[in-house]
C-alpha cells in the first residue's frame, strides 16, 4: 500500500532529479528513508562528476551508508525517480534495502536515450557471446586470494 508519506518521499526524489538537470546533471534523483526520515537525498552527477558510476542510486547508498556508519542498508527503503537501471539494481541488493519505489519506468527513461535494455540482454547471454569481450586469465593465481579469504578468522562478512 503506497502511503502519503510514500508520495512526499518520491516527491523529494523528483524535485532532486529536476535540480539536477536544472544544475547540469543527469535527470534522476533518489531518497533513501529509514525510520520514516531521509537519511540521504541526492541526484545523478555522473556528467559533472566524470564518473558513470555516479547515478543517484548509488550516489544516495553511498551517502546513507556514510551517514549511518554501515554497509548494510536493511531497514531503509528506496524512492528513486525512475526504475533503477541494471547497475543501480544490483548496488541496492548489495546494500539490502527493504523495498524500491520508482516513478518513471524503463521504458520512459529509453524515450529520452537512457535505455538499458541491451545491458538486461548482454547479462543473459553467454560470456562469449557479449558484445564487450570477457577473456579469463590467471584464474588459479587469483584463486589464492578467495582461498585466503575463506580461511580468514577475522573477517566481516558482507
Amino acid at each position: 500500500m503506497i502511503t502519503e508519506k510514500d508520495k512526499e518521499f518520491m516527491r523529494e526524489a523528483i524535485r532532486l532529479s529536476m535540480n539536477s538537470v536544472q544544475t547540469g546533471g543527469g535527470p534522476f534523483g533518489a531518497v533513501i528513508v529509514k525510520d520514516g526520515r531521509i537519511i540521504a537525498g541526492t541526484s545523478n552527477s555522473v556528467t559533472l562528476d566524470n564518473d558513470p558510476t555516479a547515478h543517484a542510486e548509488v550516489n544516495c547508498i553511498r551517502k546513507a551508508c556514510k551517514a549511518l556508519g554501515t554497509f548494510d542498508l536493511s531497514g531503509c527503503d528506496i524512492y528513486t525517480s525512475c526504475e533503477p537501471c541494471p547497475m543501480c539494481l544490483g548496488a541496492i541488493y548489495w546494500a539490502h534495502l527493504d523495498r524500491i519505489f520508482y516513478a518513471n519506468n524503463r521504458k520512459d527513461a529509453a524515450e529520452i536515450d537512457f535505455d538499458d535494455d541491451f545491458i538486461y540482454e548482454e547479462i543473459a547471454k553467454p560470456l562469449d557471446g557479449r558484445k564487450t569481450p570477457v577473456i579469463p586469465i590467471l584464474r588459479n593465481e587469483a584463486l589464492a586470494v578467495f582461498t585466503a579469504w575463506k580461511e580468514k578468522a577475522d573477517k566481516i562478512e558482507y
